[in-house]
């Protein structure tokens, strides 16, 4: 996920970890609190499609404004 977040430009910081959370697990439709199948949702949809993950970055930091 690090290296995701690191291509949308996207600073984690106490601030604003939560937010990114909740944003995660919306775009992967998993409900927030349950991470472990969020991550594996994020992987599975961005794994081996560079397309995918191109759209989840973008959604990302339209999410986040930082677009």
């Amino acid at each position: 996920m690090k290296d995701v977040l690191e291509e949308a430009g996207i600073e984690v910081t106490r601030e604003n970890k939560k937010d990114i959370d909740r944003i995660i697990h919306g775009l992967v439709d998993v409900e927030y609190k349950n991470c472990p199948p969020t991550w594996k949702a994020v992987k599975e949809h961005i794994k081996g499609d560079d397309r995918a993950r191109s759209r989840f970055i973008l959604n990302l930091k339209k999410e986040l404004k930082v677009v």
